[in-house]
């Protein structure tokens, strides 16, 4: 099973966090100014990958004071040595701020200057130390983080997806030549249709940092840009050998995290990893390590299958996953199984009752 680390909020991290962690994640992703951090992650565990936090669309004034940037940066262009041309800028001329990030502002990742300059400072910066980038937002919607308010540049939608793959591939090669390895966060990439796989054609990998549960009580069903959009970019990836990173958000309920965690074990193969989050930007401590990520259930026995309208099942030498995708609230589905298997609570059975939005992983015998 694979899990990842976000660590981001750059928060203490003691000597017996690092060697626990580093053992059991396959990935961490740490802050330019972490270095240090990242070298005794590697110690720990050399196949650790570790990646550096780079955000993609905003430069940071709070990281520039006295007229100079910091020296490591949580972008790849400071807002002081930016070009003013850098700056996206609404209809009248006004420089887009984020709405709830202070002193993050909007650059124009459409800019092959802009592109080029990010690319080689990111990459200046991070290659001796780091395995790879976390693009933070590729977006998708012109409006994101100022709402009803798009670029003057960017006034659609398309317009701002062809300039963010304008960016990704026009900076694909640098990265390739670097060895470098780009995962970029594509939240709400199913909402556009074709939107996820088009990124990561200029990509080693995607993150959806909102997947599939928003919450306790606010899991993602199956419609048309709902559960299955989600479910299809591991799957893609998977075919590409590409990385996919999932991040379900809930308090640990049972049922979220049983939906989400099913969900993910029908499409996973060797890329795809899933860490959960109880709280939005809570990249702290790590994140909780289950017990069900221990257990192994051998190999699939092939994809995952419909068995009834959005219920679907995958099989495993040693188990069998099951996940009902309907809404919350619907009719629940009784699935009679095919020899008796243990649930999640060790107990013994011959068929289970699925609500919608709720997911199972059995095991047999092995």
């Amino acid at each position: 099973m694979k899990s990842y680390w976000l660590h981001m909020n750059s928060t203490n991290v003691s000597v017996e966090m690092i060697e626990k962690e580093a053992e059991r994640r396959s990935y961490v992703v740490l802050n330019a100014w972490e270095t240090d951090l990242a070298a005794k992650f590697k110690k720990a565990n050399p196949e650790i990958q570790v990646f550096v936090y780079k955000d993609l669309s905003s430069t940071r004034s709070y990281a520039c004071s006295g007229g100079a940037d910091d020296a490591d940066l949580p972008t790849g262009v400071g807002y002081c040595a930016a070009d003013p041309s850098w700056f996206l800028t609404d209809s009248g001329g006004n420089r887009l701020e984020y709405g709830g990030y202070a002193g993050h502002w909007q650059m124009d990742v459409g800019n092959a200057e802009y592109q080029n300059a990010w690319a080689d400072n990111v990459i200046a910066s991070s290659a001796k130390a780091f395995d790879g980038v976390l693009m933070d937002n590729a977006l998708f919607a012109c409006d994101t983080y100022h709402q009803g308010v798009c670029p003057a540049a960017y006034p659609t939608d398309a317009a701002m997806r062809e300039a963010y793959l304008s960016m990704l591939a026009g900076t694909r090669q640098k990265f390739v030549d670097a060895g470098l390895k780009t995962v970029a966060n594509m939240s709400n990439a199913r909402l556009y249709e074709g939107a996820w796989d088009s990124y990561v054609e200029h990509l080693d990998g995607g993150f959806d940092e909102w997947w599939l549960t928003f919450g306790d009580k606010d899991l993602l069903s199956e419609y048309p840009q709902g559960w299955s959009r989600q479910i299809a970019q591991i799957t893609a990836n998977e075919a590409k050998g590409k990385i996919t990173w999932v991040q379900p958000h809930h308090s640990g309920a049972e049922q979220p995290f049983r939906y989400a965690f099913a969900s993910y074990l029908l499409a996973k193969g060797e890329h795809a990893a899933i860490s959960e989050i109880d709280k939005t930007d809570g990249y702290d401590g790590p994140s909780q390590w289950r017990g069900e990520y221990d257990w192994d259930l051998g190999a699939p026995l092939g994809e995952h299958h419909e068995i009834a309208k959005n219920v679907h099942q995958r099989d495993f030498e040693c188990g069998t996953v099951l996940v009902n995708a309907n809404k919350t609230g619907s009719a629940p589905l009784t699935v009679r199984l095919a020899e008796t298997q243990k649930n999640e609570h060790g107990a013994p059975v011959t068929y289970v009752v699925l609500p919608g939005t709720t997911g199972t992983v059995l095991r047999k015998a092995c």
